[in-house]
């Protein structure tokens, strides 16, 4: 006899339904798993084992086989201990196999026959919901898997003993609740920041429409300051939003207790990150930092102490919104939409450019220094500009800035702007960032006087077909912000002018 449970596999943030088959039949004394399981998959006998005896059930001294089929998809890590175990103890009779059909299970076990902890349930319960079944898995992760549906059957036991017990009917597991992670330190805000009035303005820009943005000065002018505080004046995650960016991090196991949040990633990695650390990857196909900010912002600051190929790996993502990774036998995709954040130093020294300080080595420094960075991903950045250092008098100066919670307004409004405009032609945009060309073209054609400036501009600056379109992305966006339905001639003037702050476009 044959007593099958089905679980999952993840590609990507996709759950791929996978029937664990488990056969106690005559023969040598054997434990066998098949079915292309990775180590974490082969060691779980011995977790099975153990978890049966503490919960007080034996295997039988005959042969066992469990197939994981389809035997040609590749099966990694933890969470198959659970359904394994349960196909086992339905197939001596411990409980019901008819109650396991209508369950996708996953979850690790414990020696002592505990359930704990695994990564990919908010995907996994999605993934059964497609199937109409109901979903068991660990405790911890309940309320992560209840976001899936509201009237979805979810069990969330804490041992295998709970959940026999359950299925006996001598013990009641009540359905999880979903959880908002509401416990967050409160964001940094942007009245702190002194001076610097044209960084805060480019931040406000790059907050309103999705932009890419490249922050260029000397140690200590407030770049890594102003980057903090961009999470403050954007909006917070749609649930559509909220979904996708959940789902990667349960798979990359980051979901806290299965609270989910509400505010858009933020993530900041050191510039010693490797390849498959920013872009994904690794034996397992891992989500890179890349795709955990997906929706959010990612920022990198000492930008050109990047490795340049890591660097250049963010083409494709920033481009597509899309991270795709392929190894010799699988291909695996995680969306990636983010909005690009940098921060550099004008050269090695740092103060390159500033009234009265002389290199040593002159205008080398600089120049190999932003050499590291390539032209087809400065290309990519909408917004560049130089922020100066703050002198003492911006410090003694009352402090009158603006709150984030002003600057969230207008930001805001004009995304409201840019939704219902999108929604109205139909097209699944959500930031003038995401425009392609030819709407891009459309929705913010200039007046004639703009059309004259842009096209001087083009000639003076070699701007490329990349660059063209994106000075129209944030025309349009400045045009939002002042509640203008037609991008005019100094909208397209303030976009221009934040195309300026390298070597090539300042001698231009």
């Amino acid at each position: 006899m044959v007593s099958r449970v089905t679980t999952v596999a993840f590609q990507g943030i996709e759950a791929k339904p996978v029937d664990v088959q488990v056969q106690i039949g005559p023969g040598q004394v054997a434990f066998t798993i098949v079915g292309l399981p990775d180590k974490a998959v082969g060691e779980s006998r011995e977790r099975v084992r153990s978890a049966l005896i503490a919960s007080g059930l034996a295997l039988p001294a005959k042969r066992v086989t469990i197939n994981l089929a389809p035997a040609d998809l590749p099966k990694e890590g933890s969470h198959y201990d659970l359904p394994i175990a349960l196909a086992l103890m339905a197939a001596m009779g411990a409980v019901p196999a008819d109650a396991l059909e209508r369950y996708v299970i996953l979850g690790e076990l414990a020696l002592d026959g505990g359930i704990t902890p695994v990564a990919g349930v908010l995907p996994a319960a999605i993934g059964a919901n497609v199937l109409d079944k109901g979903l068991i898995c660990p405790a911890a992760c309940g309320s992560e898997a209840a976001w899936a549906d509201p009237n979805m059957d979810i069990l969330a036991p804490k041992s295998l003993i709970q959940l026999a017990n359950h299925f006996k009917g001598t013990q009641m597991l009540s359905r999880p609740v979903p959880r908002l992670n509401t416990n967050a330190a409160p964001l940094p805000d942007l009245a702190e920041v002194r001076g610097q009035e044209t960084a805060k303005r480019a931040l406000e820009i790059a907050a309103a429409g999705g932009h890419n943005l490249l922050m260029v000065g000397p140690p200590g002018a407030g770049k890594s300051m102003l980057a903090a505080r961009l999470p403050s004046i954007l909006p917070a995650l749609s649930p559509k939003e909220l979904l996708e960016v959940s789902m990667i991090a349960s798979i990359a196991g980051e979901l806290a207790d299965g609270r989910l949040t509400e505010r858009r990633p933020f993530r900041a990695p050191h510039h010693s990150a490797s390849m498959a650390a920013l872009v994904g990857g690794g034996i397992r196909a891992r989500p890179g930092e890349v795709s955990l900010a997906h929706n959010g912002v990612l920022f990198l600051d000492e930008l050109p102490e990047f490795q340049p190929q890591v660097l250049d790996g963010l083409r494709q993502p920033l481009e597509s919104g899309e991270t795709v990774i392929v190894r010799a036998n699988h291909r695996t995709s995680y969306p990636s939409r983010v909005q690009l954040i940098a921060a550099m130093n004008p050269c090695r020294c740092g103060h390159a450019g500033e009234p009265g300080h002389v290199c040593r080595r002159g205008e080398r420094c600089a120049a190999d220094y932003q050499a590291r960075l390539s032209g087809p991903l400065l290309d990519r950045l909408d917004l560049r500009i130089e922020v100066p250092a703050v002198t003492a008098s911006d410090l003694i100066r009352p402090a009158d800035a603006e709150s984030s919670a002003t600057v969230a307004a207008r930001v805001a409004a004009a995304r409201t702007i840019q939704s219902d405009r999108f929604a109205a032609l139909g097209v699944a945009a959500r930031t003038n960032a995401q425009a392609g060309a030819r709407l891009i073209e459309q929705i913010a054609a200039p007046d004639t006087a703009g059309l004259d400036l842009l096209q001087r501009a083009a000639d003076t600056l070699h701007l490329s077909a990349r660059g063209y379109h994106r000075i129209l992305k944030v025309a349009r966006t400045l045009a939002d912000l002042d509640g203008e339905d037609k991008v005019g001639r100094v909208h397209l003037a303030e976009a221009l002018s934040y195309r300026g702050a390298d070597p090539d476009r300042r001698a231009a």
